[in-house]
């Protein structure tokens, strides 16, 4: 016999809850029992509107850390990129910022 996990303190059968429903949307989950099992939950407004301000504020956190991390294909374009502009560019502003041939005057060999 499989056991279901009731993520709830209060339950209700779906015939009681049919009976009058507005009594189990509150401030607490209500699961709602089919044969004793779990078939869904009844949530207030308040309640459901501060869980999908938390499920926002995750993915936005998400997102935000997205911005440091790059996926795979955004690291690749940004490698692909950068060849392109190595392909692209002229020995002197290959050597600009190294001091080294800077100072020397002379250019990396090709």
């Amino acid at each position: 016999m499989k056991t279901h996990a009731i993520l709830a303190e209060k339950s209700v059968s779906i015939s009681a809850l049919r009976n009058n429903p507005a009594q189990y949307f509150g401030d607490q989950p209500v699961a709602v029992l089919s044969h004793n099992k779990p078939a869904g939950y009844v949530l207030g407004a308040e309640l459901f509107e501060e869980m999908m301000k938390l499920i926002g504020d995750k993915e936005g956190a998400r997102a935000f850390r997205g911005r440091f991390r790059p996926s795979g294909a955004e690291l690749a374009e940004y490698c692909k990129n950068s060849a392109k502009a190595l392909e692209d560019a002229k020995p002197e502003d290959l050597v600009e910022d190294f001091g080294e041939y800077k100072s020397t005057g002379r250019h990396p060999r090709r």
